[in-house]
């Protein structure tokens, strides 16, 4: 085996071990999903297994405040001596995403950038172009809208994503005084 594949026991308390639901799976715009709600019951999601590699990008992820790419991730590992290749540091986050661990967005060159969010509920951005920095926020009246929109045109089991992008004031502060 490789140092890319080896993987060691770890204990079951370990976040990304946890099978979690989708982010389409019906629970977003609160409804239950089981025998009494005439839902469908979503398929079990293959558990990961928690390598050496893993960790290390879960790590890293929770030392950063903002979203990051791909490319940006590996450098950070590289720099703190952890031995990930890109290509592994690509499948982890692309894993991470569908267990809904991770926020994905795409930055202003379309290219996906990743963060882990402090709340794993339903929740917006507000996102700055310069220097990258996000902030979560609640958005109620964004919820209500969406729903009446979508209820208005018949559509069920809607989803949205509304990411506002702006200049944070740190990056217009030194902008003024440039």
């Amino acid at each position: 085996m490789t140092p890319e594949t080896t993987s060691e026991a770890v204990p079951t308390a370990v976040s990304e071990s946890v099978p979690v639901s989708s982010p389409n799976s019906g629970t977003e715009s609160g409804q239950e999903s089981g025998p009494e709600s005439g839902a469908e019951p979503q398929p079990a999601r293959k558990e990961q297994r928690v390598t050496r590699q893993r960790r290390a990008v879960s790590a890293a992820l929770d030392a950063l405040a903002d979203f990051v790419s791909t490319q940006e991730l590996h450098r950070v590992l590289h720099d703190r001596g952890e031995s990930v290749s890109l290509a592994t540091t690509y499948r982890i986050l692309q894993s991470m995403a569908d267990d809904g661990l991770v926020d994905v967005l795409r930055n202003g060159d379309n290219e996906a950038v990743y963060r882990r969010c402090a709340v794993e509920h339903h929740h917006h951005h507000l996102l700055c172009r310069n220097c990258g920095r996000a902030v979560e926020i609640e958005a109620p009246a964004v919820e209500q809208w969406a729903a009446r929109i979508a209820a208005e045109h018949g559509f069920t089991d809607a989803a949205h994503t509304v990411e506002i992008y702006g200049v944070c004031p740190d990056c217009a502060a030194l902008a003024a005084r440039s």
